[in-house]
């Protein structure tokens, strides 16, 4: 082998050896935390659930006055 084929196989086995697994390393760590986050969709998606929680919760309270009135005492029937 010549100098120039040695010095070539020398950088590619040193660059296998020390940057390529530490970019490898660094790379998942970034997916990881990523996956941790939530997503624009994600945040949507919870606020309209929460929204959807409040008008279930006003439509129950709604039934329970409409029922209070016109059957007193139907929660002791629990």
């Amino acid at each position: 082998m010549n100098g120039l084929t040695e010095l070539v196989l020398v950088a590619l086995i040193v660059f296998i050896a020390i940057p390529a697994p530490l970019f490898i390393v660094l790379h998942f760590i970034t997916k990881w935390k990523q996956s941790r986050e939530l997503s624009g969709g994600d945040e949507n998606m919870l606020e309209d659930l929460w929204q959807l929680s409040i008008r279930l919760e006003d439509r129950m309270e709604a039934l329970e006055t409409i029922i209070d009135n016109e059957l007193p005492g139907w929660r002791k029937n629990r």
